[in-house]
């Protein structure tokens, strides 16, 4: 072999050679280069295979793997398109997934870009279909003791279907024959991208409806959508409808596709229609039927209430027949009664006369005389307390020249040493009050006024005749 062959080149270091075209390149350009020419290739590819490690992270974005018997296939869908995904992807499911290859540098491999996931044919969609149902029934949602009782007179109903399609017609085509009902109708999509978001926030706002609000609650809510192939009524199998419709705290129920047409939805609500105009049906009776029905039993009923009475009179007159008559009954006690009537006056008289008795000599006592006599002896003692009472009055003194000595206060002074330890006294007069000072030295005793002499009487003159 030449010694020009570079891989039989001896030498520990490199360098570039004269005429060389393979330029050394880095692992980035290598790997630039490797990425292009992956998705100029393969820009645009459908593969079909099953899930395998499938992986929801925070982020919203989903990692799993494509594999068959022989290969496998990393995949990424990003947080958008996986949130306009029309069912749960999960392991074991067979998908086609479309979008385009290109390499993780980071791993040095390749994968696939996600857009769009599809279940691959019928087949693994009705997997897809009894795996979830498996999985809600063993939580229980499917349970006979969840379900509630239809109303028997539903005053409003709540439709949630499309507004333009002819189940809504249908519907209220039919409550029109039989009951005409108060509708309201929730529109959605029911099949496409989005169609399982509105339909379950159609349901858990029918749900949410308060009793007394502005819009009337519904007392019954109907979920419908014409016949179509298992791909078109998927939406009624997504797990957020399934789950609003189980949790619905109204009367539901589940008109979605023709009579062999099933779906978890059918599953999950109170009660299963096989088509929309059978549920319209279900909702509400026979307007006529139920006036028929009525005035028969007003008929029924009248007559009972009739046929009552006529017994009751019946047993009646029989009890009034063997009854004694009134008067019968009432004689004794009538007589009776006029005896005690009679003893009565008798001992009213008998009472009488001894009280008369009794009461005469009291009644000589309470002759007018006497009373007169009592009534003066009465006036003249309260006379004598009269003056008794003037004589003992403490102002009485005063009007007899006398003086009422008082301290600062008005209380009386009763004694000589009082008066001294007042120092400043009053002395109350009949006619005033005035203020005085007491010394308390021993009074200068006073002289008595010397008498006049009395003229001496006039004896006149002896001797003059």
């Amino acid at each position: 072999m030449s010694d020009d062959y570079p891989f039989n080149d001896p030498r520990v270091l490199a360098e570039e050679r004269p005429g060389d075209n393979a330029q050394a390149m880095s692992v980035s350009e290598l790997s630039s280069a490797l990425k292009r020419t992956v998705e100029d290739r393969f820009g645009h590819v459908r593969v079909r295979g099953e899930i395998s490690g499938f992986k929801r992270a925070a982020s919203g974005h989903i990692y799993f793997s494509l594999k068959d018997e022989n290969a496998r296939l990393d995949a990424v869908m990003w947080k958008g398109s996986a949130a306009r995904l029309p069912f749960a992807p999960e392991d074991g499911l067979e998908v086609i997934a479309t979008g385009k290859l290109t390499t993780y540098a980071g791993r040095s491999n390749y994968q696939i870009v996600v857009e769009t996931l599809e279940v691959a044919g019928e087949g693994a969609m009705m997997l897809l279909f009894e795996k979830l149902k498996a999985r809600l029934a063993a939580e229980g949602l499917f349970d006979l003791a969840r379900k509630k009782a239809m109303p028997s007179l539903p005053r409003v109903i709540g439709v949630v279907t499309s507004p333009t399609g002819a189940v809504i017609r249908d519907i209220l085509h039919r409550l029109a024959d039989r009951f005409p009902s108060h509708v309201i109708v929730w529109p959605v999509l029911v099949q496409g991208e989005g169609a399982a978001v509105q339909i379950a926030k159609a349901v858990n706002g029918f749900s949410a409806m308060p009793a007394n609000g502005p819009t009337p609650r519904p007392d019954l809510v109907i979920v419908a959508r014409g016949g179509g192939s298992i791909e078109d009524l998927w939406a009624f199998n997504e797990e957020a409808v399934v789950r609003a419709v189980a949790d619905c705290t109204i009367p539901i129920i589940s008109a979605v596709g023709h009579e062999t047409d099933t779906t978890l939805c059918d599953f999950a609500a109170d009660l299963r229609a096989p088509t929309p105009t059978a549920a319209a049906e279900i909702a509400v009776p026979v307007r006529s039927e139920l006036l028929e029905r009525l005035g028969q039993i007003t008929l029924r009923m009248s007559g009972a209430v009739r046929r009552h009475v006529d017994r009751a009179a019946e047993r009646l007159e029989g009890q009034r027949r063997l009854m004694p008559k009134l008067g019968d009954l009432a004689a004794p006690h009538q007589q009776r009664t006029d005896e005690l009537a009679e003893r009565l006056r008798q001992s009213l008289r008998t009472r009488a006369g001894k009280a008369e008795l009794a009461f005469s000599v009291p009644a000589q006592m309470l002759h007018p005389r006497l009373l007169v006599r009592r009534i003066e002896q009465g006036q003249q003692r309260l006379d004598a307390l009269s003056r008794l009472q003037g004589s003992l009055h403490p102002e009485a003194p005063l009007k007899r020249g006398f003086a009422r000595v008082t301290d600062a206060s008005g209380k009386t002074i009763m004694s000589r040493d009082a008066a001294v330890a007042a120092s400043e006294v009053g002395l109350r007069f009949a006619d005033g009050e005035v203020a005085a000072l007491v010394h308390g030295g021993t009074p200068t005793p006073r002289t008595a006024p010397a008498k006049a002499a009395k003229p001496a009487p006039n004896q006149g003159n002896l001797f003059d005749g």
